[in-house]
């Protein structure tokens, strides 16, 4: 038998969950245990087959992978919760052994199910990996960057046409996957880029959705990365200001924006070369050192208020000309850039944004920030030679929308999809909509609840169970703080 009610988690994963009957629906009919390769040992796994070509309905075909951590109440919710990962080029279903513990509170009620998106994780990836370019490039915009996607498009050939890589494509493909797991209703948690992804499923099938999330909300007209630089200067002066507003760090690391352009303005002019030992794989190694180099790992630093409280140590460090401390940061940010499959990003974002990114809009939107107009001319680059399809299908539009309840998460501090985004996503027609900000906390790209934490996955869960965000209890959101500043290697400010 399985429990129907469990208050700890512990106690949840010494649960046998073998027990098909406990599944809301006849998903775990059609998928069988997954072995140790292919998933969480409590989980199911299976492939069902699409065409890459959606409408010849002919030609090849994409085997996407399905991980389903089935519901441990004896009387299940029919919806099943859908996860759908961020990037674009993330693999849903490689999170699955992540996030399991995390979402407990969720899988109690409901099956909880992760798909790769087609390109992405083990359903036909278009991965373009290359370590060694990026242990030495600003993490996510190495140098090689367009080098290296030229010599992956040659390797794709055959096997994939990344200009059926799209959102809208993807979602065709996880209506499909609804239908062979045999869910009427669904309910669908989007992280970041899985937001879009979320809201394009919804706005094509929302028939099948009862509830959605958006974590870390990225509404289709963003257009990244054209607003880039400029959310991620107001995601610096919040740090900025929460920095002289904290006694400590204030007295410690007095008058950080000037420093910090003065720094930039310097390397701009006079990059540095520097030796070090490469803090992942230990061995010596050479740089050059300049603006973009800094001011991008700057960027990554802010995705989480954790690293983040390492910014005003780093910006001293470098303007005492003493690098080890970024390098580090983009060495960590480099494991997980490997986890993003570069070719289905790149068809996602030159097929959905590049087309609406006008270069002079991107100057203007990006003049005075500290991140500049140079990392979005990076990212963009490639998109010059890059494949996209003649004609797109064209939005479902948002009609489909109005029998939906929506909650949407945003992280205050976030320098990638702040409040803004989240304000306007929900905003869209839903049934209804709740918008919760919570305070010092990040961007949500790998989920669940911005920087994580039991009162997010709470309210999550709540949500899901009401059918309606309007009266449930959001109060603990409101009780989150962005992480003490560090004034030193050896720990953080001590607040008053």
């Amino acid at each position: 038998m399985c429990p129907g009610t469990l208050a700890r988690a512990a106690v949840v994963g010494l649960v046998l969950r073998a027990c098909i009957s406990c599944s809301a629906a006849a998903a775990l009919d059609v998928l069988k245990p997954c072995s140790a390769r292919e998933g969480p040992g409590d989980a199911y796994c299976g492939l069902l087959g699409v065409f890459e070509d959606r409408q010849a309905r002919a030609g090849r075909k994409i085997a996407l992978k399905i991980v389903v951590l089935p519901a441990l109440s004896q009387r299940p919710a029919a919806d099943a919760l859908f996860f759908l990962a961020g990037g674009p080029g993330q693999g849903a279903a490689e999170l699955a052994a992540t996030l399991g513990d995390a979402l407990k509170p969720i899988q109690l009620r409901r099956d909880v199910v992760f798909v790769d998106q087609r390109g992405t994780g083990h359903s036909n990836p278009l991965e373009c990996k290359d370590a060694e370019t990026d242990a030495q490039g600003p993490p996510g915009m190495p140098a090689a960057l367009a080098a290296r996607l030229r010599a992956c498009l040659g390797q794709y050939e055959g096997r994939a046409d990344v200009t059926r890589y799209t959102t809208r494509i993807a979602m065709d493909d996880l209506d499909d996957v609804r239908a062979f797991l045999g869910y009427s209703t669904i309910d669908l948690y989007g992280v970041s880029y899985g937001t879009r992804a979320a809201v394009a499923y919804a706005s094509r099938h929302g028939e099948h959705v009862r509830a959605a999330i958006l974590d870390g909300a990225m509404p289709a007209d963003m257009r990244f990365p054209l607003y880039m630089a400029r959310d991620a200067e107001r995601s610096m002066e919040l740090l900025f200001r929460d920095c002289a507003r904290e006694p400590a760090c204030q007295r410690r690391f007095p008058d950080l924006p000037a420093r910090l352009r003065k720094l930039l303005d310097g390397l701009q002019a006079h990059p540095r070369h520097v030796r070090f030992v490469h803090p992942r794989t230990g061995l010596p190694r050479e740089a050059d050192i300049d603006r973009l180099m800094v001011a991008s790992a700057l960027f990554a630093s802010l995705y989480s208020g954790t690293t983040a409280a390492l910014v005003p140590m780093l910006i001293e460090e470098a303007e005492n000309g003493d690098f080890a401390g970024l390098l580090a940061l983009r060495a960590a940010f480099g494991p997980s850039a490997e986890t993003v499959a570069k070719g289905l990003e790149y068809s996602v974002l030159c097929s959905e944004d590049a087309p609406g990114v006008d270069p002079q809009a991107l100057e203007r939107a990006s003049a005075g920030t500290f991140l500049g107009v140079e990392a979005g001319r990076a990212f963009l680059e490639p998109c010059g030679f890059w494949p996209v399809a003649k004609t797109n299908d064209a939005p479902a539009g948002n009609g489909r929308l109005a029998g939906i309840a929506a909650l949407v998460v945003s992280g205050e501090i976030d320098p990638v999809t702040p409040p803004s985004w989240g304000a306007e996503v929900a905003a869209l027609p839903w049934k209804t909509s709740r918008h919760v900000v919570v305070p010092g906390t990040g961007h949500s790209h790998v989920g669940p609840g911005v920087d994580g934490g039991e009162c997010v996955v709470g309210i999550i869960s709540a949500f899901l169970d009401a059918g309606d965000a309007s009266a449930i209890d959001v109060a603990c959101a409101g009780k989150a703080r962005r992480p003490p500043f560090l004034l030193s290697p050896s720990g953080p400010a001590v607040t008053p």
